[in-house]
């Protein structure tokens, strides 16, 4: 059984995650979406509400499950067996950070190759981080994220919003 991990911190899962799952799904046998627990940027979200989101974003794959994780991503997937390591690039930006992450990976242990997935030009722009900007701006983001996500992150920010105003 050939078995990947798809590495993140999901914060929160968009539409574009979602895609590079569906992708890996059809490549692997398995595929091991990693949330990772450890976050060494500022989540919005805690770990249990990024799995939520996670579980409701992937229902529709039965070959892909979620795991939560506080290692390293090289170590998780010797753990589990994993083959590859699944990493979703978006732009020329992207490739340069990926590239330094597969090599330290690769140094670490030669057997788990990193897979490198385009992502779709139609999600080419979307990020966590750009979600959330967005978001906190009251803007639109139908569409680009689940309906979860969306309701959490209007909920998220109307409450910001509140507590700003009661000052």
């Amino acid at each position: 059984m050939k078995i990947a991990v798809y590495p993140g911190t999901f914060d929160p899962v968009t539409v574009g995650h979602i895609h590079i799952a569906e992708r890996a799904c059809r490549l692997f046998d398995r595929v091991v979406i990693a949330i990772a627990n450890q976050n060494y940027k500022r989540a919005l979200f805690n770990l249990e509400e990024r799995q939520a989101f996670m579980e409701e974003a992937i229902v529709h794959l039965p070959n892909c499950s979620i795991m939560v994780y506080d290692s390293l991503t090289v170590d998780l997937a010797r753990d589990i067996g994993a083959h590859a390591i699944i990493r979703g690039l978006r732009a020329v930006s992207d490739y340069e950070y990926e590239m330094q992450v597969a090599a330290i990976n690769k140094y670490l242990d030669e057997g788990i190759e990193t897979i490198f997935l385009m992502s779709s030009s139609e999600y080419s722009f979307i990020s966590s981080s750009m979600i959330k900007q967005v978001a906190s701006s009251n803007a639109r983001i139908a569409g680009l994220v689940t309906p979860g996500v969306e309701r959490a992150l209007k909920r998220k920010f109307a409450d910001d919003l509140e507590s700003l105003n009661s000052l």
